[in-house]
């Protein structure tokens, strides 16, 4: 099975689902990524050797326009009318001309360094951009006319990765005011803690819940209750707001189910995330929670949609919010039903004044470090079994820029969430040895928001470095050998053995989920 394949004539074609905010770019900002080292032999042996790597964009529709983009940026600001002429009217609504320019002017001495993902209507690359050695991750979306209807241009790992556990905390509590994280050993199946920042503590993980979707959808189709090629139709009733594309789709088109996971787990489509939703049914996605051995389920209970979310957040808030948090779960069921899931879609105006947090630490996603790592387990048990391969593959479309060293990793999967004060970030990587890690960073900020401009590329130097401490430890008696400081009680599901004893006690922008 081919990940983006079309199953008949109206279901819509490969990839076009990969799509944030359609009115969003994430930049990175000037001065990312440490200093690279001089090539040898000067300027002109270093201009010989970047000619001869020339990375040439593809010809496709989405190869196109990055290639436009890669001479644009050379010649800014961008006329109005050269941004007509590039980007649909859906992203037009969202960011003038003169806006896109100026978000651009990060992007000096823009270069292709490598594709990873080329379909028809999306293309994913590394660059270099801004200082000598900043790296970036270009993620760009077309539509059926070939405008660009999304892009996100989002920073790779940037400055001196920390080299010790102590550097990877500081970094990490650099980030926000309250920070939760957790790096485990999962090569066995379940999370053995290699280190962790008050890792069983639930926070708020925005997107990073849709884990728990595709855990839900693992079981459907190993069970025979869903199928990959199965096609799903999108409807004016499930439609959310971005993240995503589908909702500005028709009513009636049609996407398969792989297609809707893959949008769900690589770009946060809210969209996708409650047409699989609808496709299970609130009672199997609750179920999951427990199957993946989340601590405290009754925190994700009811089960939101994401369009049920933002009602809450942006119809009548925060009133319609304070009734459903002060009613019991059966209370909450019962206002879904009678009110929330009547109301029109918030249009995505309405998020305009969503700039402050709103109830994160009640009208959230919530889950612990210790529970995403055990949903990883979860889902790489699922997608070693015969036909959930899929699982693994839509996991590994996005790696949020974090570039791990392709000669040790042969794969990452990853899924983040955000929202004003929230910023969820959490990876699972394995070596071509067979080793496989987890690290998680949740963190929050109750009061105003995070600048994730400055927070993420913090974060991943930090998970990057994790990932590498992680790899050098060497497990002896349940101990990682230069980390005895920082052990914990091994992450298992609730009710089993712990294996090991405690030793010491964002949609780029507000809507993103």
């Amino acid at each position: 099975m081919r990940l983006g394949s079309r199953d008949s004539r109206s279901v819509r074609s490969s990839w076009p689902f990969l799509a944030v905010l359609s009115a969003t770019v994430v930049l990175l900002a000037g001065g990312c990524g440490s200093p690279g080292a001089s090539a040898p032999g000067g300027p002109a042996a270093a201009a010989a050797a970047a000619q001869a790597k020339a990375v040439v964009p593809p010809d496709t529709p989405a190869g196109v326009q990055l290639r436009w983009l890669t001479a644009a940026i050379g010649g800014l600001p961008l006329s109005a009318g050269q941004v007509r002429a590039h980007f649909d009217t859906a992203f037009l609504a969202q960011i003038s001309p003169a806006a896109l320019s100026q978000a651009l002017q990060a992007m000096v001495s823009f270069r292709l360094v490598s594709i990873r993902v080329s379909e028809l209507s999306t293309v994913v690359a590394d660059v270099s951009a801004g200082d000598p050695g900043a790296r970036a991750q270009v993620m760009l979306t077309v539509d059926r006319r070939g405008l660009i209807s999304w892009m996100r241009i989002s920073p790779a790992v940037t400055g001196t990765a920390p080299a010790s556990w102590a550097g990877v905390d500081a970094a990490v509590r650099s980030a926000a005011p309250q920070v939760r994280m957790l790096v485990a050993d999962v090569t066995g199946g379940s999370c053995q803690p290699v280190h962790g920042i008050d890792p069983g503590t639930p926070a708020p993980i925005g997107a990073a819940v849709k884990l728990y979707v595709l855990d839900a959808l693992g079981h459907a189709v190993a069970a025979g209750q869903a199928g990959w090629d199965q096609p799903l139709t999108v409807t004016g009733q499930l439609k959310s707001l971005p993240a995503g594309e589908l909702q500005d789709e028709p009513d009636g088109t049609r996407v398969s189910v792989l297609d809707a996971a893959a949008a769900m787990t690589s770009l946060s489509d809210n969209t996708a995330t409650d047409m699989l939703i609808s496709l299970l049914g609130r009672p199997a996605v609750e179920a999951a929670l427990t199957q993946a051995g989340m601590a405290d389920p009754a925190l994700d209970r009811p089960f939101l949609t994401t369009r049920e979310i933002f009602t809450l957040k942006l119809d009548q808030w925060p009133a319609l919010a304070e009734r459903y948090l002060a009613a019991g779960q059966a209370g909450r069921r019962a206002l879904l039903a009678s009110t929330v899931d009547r109301a029109p879609l918030p249009a995505v105006a309405a998020a305009g004044p969503w700039i402050a947090p709103r109830a994160v630490n009640s009208l959230e996603y919530f889950a612990s470090a210790s529970d995403l790592c055990r949903v990883y387990a979860s889902l790489a048990a699922l997608a070693s079994r015969p036909g959930l391969a899929p699982i693994g593959q839509v996991l590994s479309l996005n790696d949020d820029g974090l570039q791990l060293d392709s000669a040790q990793w042969k794969t990452t999967w990853f899924k983040g969430g955000s929202e004003p004060g929230v910023l969820a970030l959490a990876f699972m990587a394995t070596t071509w040895t067979g080793h496989s890690y987890v690290v998680t960073v949740l963190a929050e900020d109750p009061s105003q928001p995070l600048n994730q401009a400055t927070a993420i590329p913090v974060i991943l130097s930090a998970v990057k470095a994790a990932f590498t401490l992680a790899a050098r430890s060497t497990w002896t008696g349940g101990r990682a050998e230069g980390d005895a400081g920082h052990l914990v009680a091994a992450v298992t599901a609730p009710g089993a053995a712990p294996v090991a004893m405690a030793a010491d006690g964002r949609a780029p922008g507000n809507l993103r989920r």
